[in-house]
């Protein structure tokens, strides 16, 4: 079992910036790659970025490209979401997701371990 944490959101204006961290604990964590999603209310949840285990393979939605950047350190169990630019459009619950294996995924069923997410406000 591996038990993510997420931390870092907040208020932030828009232009600001806020950084996500992504804390796992639990069993190894070696191997499994790790996405960011989100939801806003009432909306589905929707894919954001995902990092491989290496840090090689990274993707990104459109949406975030050029101003949200996902890194991980691994000697920490730590993944990280920096956001830039941010706009009132990326208000939501932003949620850190696992699994074991290689490939990058942006449907949420394909993740096996999620945290309980963390509240990003972007104000007008």
């Amino acid at each position: 079992q591996v038990q993510l944490v997420e931390s870092g959101g907040g208020l932030v204006q828009t232009g600001g910036s806020l950084r996500l961290s992504c804390a796992a604990s639990g069993r190894t964590f070696v191997g499994y790659a790790v996405g960011w999603l989100r939801q806003a209310p009432g909306k589905e949840r929707e894919f954001v970025a995902a990092i491989s285990w290496s840090g090689s393979n990274i993707y990104y939605a459109d949406s975030v490209k050029g101003r949200f950047t996902i890194s991980r350190d691994n000697a920490k169990n730590t993944v990280y979401l920096q956001m830039n630019s941010l706009k009132p459009e990326d208000t939501a619950v932003y949620y850190c997701a696992a699994r074991l294996g290689t490939y990058l995924y942006t449907q949420d069923g394909r993740y096996d371990y999620w945290g309980q997410g963390t509240q990003v406000t972007v104000s007008s």
